[in-house]
């Protein structure tokens, strides 16, 4: 642990609980253990957790501040906890994450930002990777995932012994998982909880433990649950399940299509248009996402235009509504060695009308080279 709290948050002594709240936010993310890759990152996330724990409750800190580090350390020791002396509501929420209104926010929030997601990451988050296709983004998709977790033991059904005749009451704790001790301090008599030792606060003590689970009642077996995946999910989102008593991290990978390109909600792809289809203009069919549609093509397009079709892309993830879907027109140039003599005859006429001389075949090597003008 830091020599200071404050120097573990790196705030001064006068500073503001405002200060102190940012200057744990800006810690947590850069040493939650979930997205650093220092080798001390879990200690040093634990550091910062205690140091606001104090920092951020005005009675805690006071008492800090008077005591100073060494001293206050020993008092906690003996179960001093000036929340408790003071009669306020400070101290710990589950998991030794700071709680109550001394806390100010949820970091529940602080690591769904981290995450792209609500919910709390934890170290022990496990990661499972599913690949969609583009068809399944736009019109969501169901996975079954599989982890390894805690399941009852299937050979004593989670009871711990092959009867539940075999299974009594801690005696140390009467069944309770818990037992109290009361201390005097400097400060008065306190009165501290810690898992009962005889039972490891299990509250229950077994005669002949099960041979396969040993006692535990659990297993360690693979889980398996179908995920719901929404729509419109990028790739590279992670979102959050809970499998068999854990927290599951699911990464999407979205496969490259062979037709649409993605561009967040938006699609877009190529369309071939003939010369003709691109002086004169017309409806042609084109492929979306879910199913066929006509565009307008207008007269004069040009190779490279782009033309839209309004909400024809993918679900928003967020806000609603889908994106647009795009259409690039490429001008297929015909092949002069193909056409029929009409067709030569035709190109010829559209030339010199145009004010061009033809001579031999220049127009055809023209075309050959993609060039109309």
């Amino acid at each position: 642990m830091a020599r200071d709290y404050y120097d573990a948050l790196g705030v001064s002594r006068d500073a503001g609980q405002e200060e102190i709240k940012e200057a744990y936010r800006e810690k947590a993310r850069e040493l939650h253990p979930d997205a650093s890759d220092r080798d001390d990152a879990e200690e040093r996330f634990k550091e910062v957790q205690k140091a606001y724990d104090v920092l951020g409750d005005e009675e805690k800190r006071e008492a800090y501040d008077q005591m100073g580090h060494q001293r206050f350390q020993e008092a906690e020791k003996q179960g001093f906890d000036p929340g408790e002396q003071g009669g306020a509501a400070g101290g710990v929420g589950g998991g030794g994450f700071p709680g109550g209104a001394a806390g100010g926010f949820d970091l529940g929030d602080l690591f769904g930002d981290l995450f792209d997601m609500g919910g709390r990451g934890r170290g022990g988050t496990q990661r499972k990777r599913v690949s969609l296709s583009l068809e399944e983004v736009y019109s969501g998709a169901t996975r079954e995932v599989t982890v390894e977790g805690d399941v009852d033991c299937p050979d004593c059904d989670g009871v711990g012994a092959d009867s539940r005749d075999d299974v009594t009451r801690c005696p140390g704790c009467d069944g309770a998982g818990q037992v109290r001790q009361r201390q005097r301090t400097p400060f008065g008599e306190t009165t501290t909880v810690t898992a009962c030792p005889r039972c490891d606060g299990t509250g229950r003590r077994v005669e002949d433990p099960c041979s396969r689970c040993r006692g535990e009642g659990k297993v360690t077996d693979s889980v398996s649950r179908r995920v719901e995946i929404p729509a419109g999910v990028e790739d590279g989102t992670a979102l959050q399940a809970e499998i068999g008593g854990q927290e599951v991290l699911i990464e999407i990978q979205v496969e490259d299509h062979e037709v649409f390109e993605r561009d967040d909600s938006d699609l877009h792809l190529r369309r071939p248009v003939t010369f003709p289809q691109a002086v004169f203009g017309d409806n042609v069919r084109v492929q979306t996402i879910d199913g066929e549609a006509d565009v307008e093509v207008p007269a004069g397009s040009q190779s490279g235009e782009k033309l839209r079709m309004r909400g024809k892309g993918l679900p928003r993830l967020r806000g609603g509504g889908r994106g647009d879907q795009y259409v690039h027109l490429q001008v297929a140039v015909p092949d002069p060695d193909n056409l029929s003599s009409e067709e030569r005859e035709a190109l010829k006429e559209f030339a010199e009308a145009g004010g061009r001389e033809i001579e031999d075949d220049g127009l055809f090597d023209r075309l050959k080279r993609g060039v109309f003008n």
